[in-house]
Protein backbone atom coordinates (compact mmCIF):
# COMPACT_ATOMS: atom_id res chain seq x y z
CA UNK A 1 0.00 0.00 0.00
CA UNK A 2 1.64 3.13 -0.81
CA UNK A 3 1.34 6.18 1.18
CA UNK A 4 -1.26 9.48 0.03
CA UNK A 5 0.73 11.81 -1.81
CA UNK A 6 0.59 15.59 -0.13
CA UNK A 7 0.38 18.33 -2.31
CA UNK A 8 -1.35 21.72 -2.75
CA UNK A 9 -4.99 21.20 -2.67
CA UNK A 10 -7.22 22.75 -5.64
CA UNK A 11 -10.51 24.88 -4.96
CA UNK A 12 -12.35 22.11 -7.05
CA UNK A 13 -12.08 19.89 -4.04
CA UNK A 14 -12.63 22.63 -1.80
CA UNK A 15 -16.16 20.63 -0.91
CA UNK A 16 -13.93 17.35 0.09
CA UNK A 17 -11.89 18.98 1.72
CA UNK A 18 -14.66 20.33 4.09
CA UNK A 19 -15.85 16.96 4.62
CA UNK A 20 -12.73 15.52 5.44
CA UNK A 21 -12.08 18.32 7.74
CA UNK A 22 -15.85 17.53 9.56
CA UNK A 23 -15.26 13.93 9.75
CA UNK A 24 -11.63 14.29 11.26
CA UNK A 25 -12.86 16.58 13.54
CA UNK A 26 -16.00 15.04 14.55
CA UNK A 27 -13.78 11.69 15.63
CA UNK A 28 -13.03 13.78 18.04
CA UNK A 29 -15.79 13.75 20.22
CA UNK A 30 -16.14 17.53 19.86
CA UNK A 31 -18.91 17.65 17.85
CA UNK A 32 -21.52 16.34 15.95
CA UNK A 33 -21.61 16.13 11.92
CA UNK A 34 -24.43 18.08 10.08
CA UNK A 35 -24.85 20.22 7.45
CA UNK A 36 -24.42 23.14 9.18
CA UNK A 37 -20.92 22.24 10.31
CA UNK A 38 -20.10 21.06 6.83
CA UNK A 39 -21.26 24.50 5.34
CA UNK A 40 -19.61 26.59 8.01
CA UNK A 41 -16.25 24.38 6.94
CA UNK A 42 -16.57 25.02 3.45
CA UNK A 43 -17.54 28.76 3.78
CA UNK A 44 -14.44 29.23 6.11
CA UNK A 45 -11.94 27.75 3.55
CA UNK A 46 -11.59 30.47 0.72
CA UNK A 47 -11.66 32.92 3.17
CA UNK A 48 -8.91 31.35 5.51
CA UNK A 49 -7.34 31.06 2.19
CA UNK A 50 -7.78 34.92 1.58
CA UNK A 51 -6.55 35.63 4.95
CA UNK A 52 -2.96 33.75 4.28
CA UNK A 53 -3.48 29.55 4.45
CA UNK A 54 -1.44 27.61 2.01
CA UNK A 55 -3.98 24.38 1.91
CA UNK A 56 -2.64 21.02 0.95
CA UNK A 57 -4.13 17.64 1.09
CA UNK A 58 -2.89 14.15 1.34
CA UNK A 59 -4.27 12.40 -1.69
CA UNK A 60 -4.50 9.12 -1.81
CA UNK A 61 -5.14 7.74 -5.58
CA UNK A 62 -8.08 10.10 -6.20
CA UNK A 63 -9.77 10.25 -2.33
CA UNK A 64 -8.77 12.76 0.17
CA UNK A 65 -7.13 10.92 3.27
CA UNK A 66 -6.47 14.71 5.12
CA UNK A 67 -5.80 18.10 4.85
CA UNK A 68 -3.13 20.42 5.69
CA UNK A 69 -3.52 24.13 6.68
CA UNK A 70 -0.76 26.37 6.93
CA UNK A 71 0.13 30.16 7.61
CA UNK A 72 3.63 30.40 6.49
CA UNK A 73 4.45 34.08 7.34
CA UNK A 74 2.78 33.52 10.77
CA UNK A 75 5.06 30.43 11.64
CA UNK A 76 1.52 28.76 12.07
CA UNK A 77 0.24 25.25 11.36
CA UNK A 78 -3.71 26.02 11.59
CA UNK A 79 -5.38 22.37 10.69
CA UNK A 80 -3.98 18.81 10.38
CA UNK A 81 -7.22 17.02 10.33
CA UNK A 82 -6.98 13.22 9.02
CA UNK A 83 -10.03 11.48 8.04
CA UNK A 84 -11.27 8.54 10.11
CA UNK A 85 -10.41 5.86 7.94
CA UNK A 86 -6.81 7.30 7.92
CA UNK A 87 -6.13 7.67 11.67
CA UNK A 88 -4.06 5.60 13.07
CA UNK A 89 -1.54 4.70 9.64
CA UNK A 90 1.28 7.59 10.43
CA UNK A 91 -0.03 9.90 7.84
CA UNK A 92 -0.36 12.97 10.86
CA UNK A 93 2.91 12.08 10.96
CA UNK A 94 3.90 12.48 7.65
CA UNK A 95 1.94 15.71 7.41
CA UNK A 96 3.37 16.92 10.26
CA UNK A 97 7.24 16.14 8.81
CA UNK A 98 5.79 18.09 5.51
CA UNK A 99 5.23 20.82 7.41
CA UNK A 100 8.44 20.83 8.87
CA UNK A 101 9.87 21.16 5.06
CA UNK A 102 7.63 24.22 4.68
CA UNK A 103 8.42 25.68 8.42
CA UNK A 104 11.97 24.23 9.11
CA UNK A 105 12.47 26.29 11.97
CA UNK A 106 9.32 27.12 13.83
CA UNK A 107 6.06 26.06 14.33
CA UNK A 108 3.18 27.53 16.47
CA UNK A 109 -0.28 25.56 16.46
CA UNK A 110 -3.27 25.44 18.87
CA UNK A 111 -5.06 22.47 19.64
CA UNK A 112 -8.36 22.27 21.78
CA UNK A 113 -7.95 21.45 25.15
CA UNK A 114 -10.43 18.39 25.21
CA UNK A 115 -8.81 17.06 22.51
CA UNK A 116 -6.08 15.19 24.72
CA UNK A 117 -5.19 12.43 22.10
CA UNK A 118 -4.08 15.64 20.00
CA UNK A 119 -2.50 17.90 22.33
CA UNK A 120 -0.31 14.48 23.67
CA UNK A 121 0.73 13.42 20.51
CA UNK A 122 2.20 17.34 19.31
CA UNK A 123 4.07 16.85 22.85
CA UNK A 124 5.40 13.48 21.45
CA UNK A 125 5.77 15.23 18.72
CA UNK A 126 8.43 17.97 20.42
CA UNK A 127 5.88 20.86 20.49
CA UNK A 128 6.19 22.86 23.91
CA UNK A 129 3.56 24.08 25.55
CA UNK A 130 3.15 27.91 26.00
CA UNK A 131 0.16 28.74 27.16
CA UNK A 132 -4.20 28.52 27.60
CA UNK A 133 -6.53 31.02 25.97
CA UNK A 134 -9.80 30.76 24.82
CA UNK A 135 -10.78 31.21 21.07
CA UNK A 136 -13.72 34.12 21.23
CA UNK A 137 -14.87 32.85 18.13
CA UNK A 138 -15.71 29.17 19.61
CA UNK A 139 -15.24 29.95 22.93
CA UNK A 140 -12.98 26.66 23.09
CA UNK A 141 -9.99 26.53 25.71
CA UNK A 142 -6.74 26.25 23.67
CA UNK A 143 -3.96 25.37 24.16
CA UNK A 144 -0.67 27.21 22.45
CA UNK A 145 2.68 24.90 21.47
CA UNK A 146 5.56 25.92 19.69
CA UNK A 147 8.92 23.79 18.38
CA UNK A 148 11.78 25.07 17.55
CA UNK A 149 14.54 23.10 15.17
CA UNK A 150 17.36 21.76 17.86
CA UNK A 151 20.20 23.90 17.68
CA UNK A 152 18.19 27.19 16.33
CA UNK A 153 18.20 30.14 18.90
CA UNK A 154 15.63 31.53 21.30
Amino acid sequence: MTSPIIRPARSDEYDQVARVWMESWVSTGLAEPSGFLLANLRARIPREIEKGWTLFVADDDGALAAMLALHLPKLYLDQLMVAPAYQGRSLGRQLLAFTRTQLPDEIYLRCVRENEKAWRWYEREGFVFEMEAVEPMTGFMMKHYRWKREGNAT
